[in-house]
């Protein structure tokens, strides 16, 4: 149970604050976001920056997230997308909003190949009602082309508070 003055972003800034300064802290963080995303720590992506709206990951390329065409799959990129949006947007959200992914849209350009870089700017908008709200993620790889872009949608609705303070 969390109580409404708790958020998803503020526990996610809490604990990127407490760790990326300490000998390992970044691993350990992206450790534990792969903990409470048990999918998206498959991947075993690396969180380089956090601050809210804004986030920037690492993977490097592997044999457990390549392709019979040796590049990283499609659907790791996608994963890495999202993994990057995802901790963006909710970084920035108010205690007074949630959020879920409604739609996934991944566009390839290139074959991703050595060390990628997905980033992902976003401002979060006030909710004072059921919205969609749009924001993209670009992933690069080492000369900074440009392997894929994706887009995810986020619904987002103000939280409901119980009798209890409970959302």
């Amino acid at each position: 149970m969390h109580r409404i003055n708790e958020s998803p972003g503020s526990r996610i800034l809490s604990r990127w604050d407490r760790l990326s300064g300490l000998p390992g802290g970044k691993a350990l963080f992206s450790y534990l976001v792969g903990r409470s995303a048990p999918y998206t720590g498959t991947l075993g992506a690396r969180v380089q920056e956090l601050t809210p709206g804004y986030c920037r990951v690492v993977l490097h390329d592997r044999r457990r997230v390549r392709n019979h065409l040796a590049s990283v799959h499609a659907v790791a990129l996608a994963n890495l997308g999202e993994m990057a949006s995802g901790l963006a947007m909710l970084s920035g959200l108010s205690v007074r909003t949630r959020a879920i992914v409604v739609r996934l849209d991944t566009e390839y350009l290139k074959k991703g190949r050595g060390r990628l870089t997905a980033e992902c700017r976003c401002a979060t908008p006030d909710v004072s009602g059921p919205t969609e709200h749009r924001i993209q993620a670009e992933i690069r790889d080492r000369d900074d082309d440009l392997v894929a872009r994706v887009t995810v949608t986020w619904r987002l609705a103000p939280r409901v508070e119980n009798q209890s303070g409970v959302v």
